[in-house]
């Protein structure tokens, strides 16, 4: 991999880089809490390890970062060195993996990019609330059957079939 810092900038350059709790994240959880809408972050159960989850609706929101998620990878690609071009595709492959694991289980996907919620951060999480709102009116209630880890693992258990 040919680099222009060394190992150990590298190192802790790569080390500032925040894996949730994200700036951009945080605008969004905190518009759909003064909302009402009240979600887990960081599901570890769930593949992919969603940013927003909304139980109850089985609406999964991912907010992903446009460089390391690759918006409009085939546009810049070229300008990458190998190992980035390299570990931005496979982040790719592995979202479109995940997503499709996910929807095979019943859940409502989206995906909000970083440049969308600093564009404008309310009509993203308008678009949430909608999918909550839809999700909500289509799926059965499940109070007082199981708690959320138990749905969850039941989910997580279903997905490694």
């Amino acid at each position: 991999m040919a680099d222009n810092l060394t190992r150990e900038q590298r190192r802790w350059t790569m080390s500032r880089i925040r894996r949730g709790n994200t700036g951009p994240e945080l605008v969004v959880r905190r518009l759909l809490h003064a909302r009402g809408l009240r979600f887990r972050i960081h599901v570890k159960e769930l593949p992919g390890c969603p940013d927003v989850v909304f139980v109850s609706a089985k609406v999964i929101v991912f907010i992903d970062g446009d460089f390391w998620h690759g918006w409009r990878f085939e546009q810049w690609r070229a300008k990458l060195a190998l190992y980035w071009e390299g570990k931005i595709s496979r982040n790719r492959e592995r979202d479109q993996c995940n997503f499709r694991k996910l929807r095979r289980c019943g859940w409502a996907v989206l995906r909000v990019w970083e440049h969308q919620i600093e564009r404008d951060p309310e009509r993203c999480a308008e678009r949430i609330v909608a999918a909550v709102d839809r999700g909500r009116l289509t799926r059965p209630t499940l109070r007082g059957r199981t708690s959320t880890p138990q749905r969850l693992s039941a989910v997580r258990s279903t997905m490694s079939t």
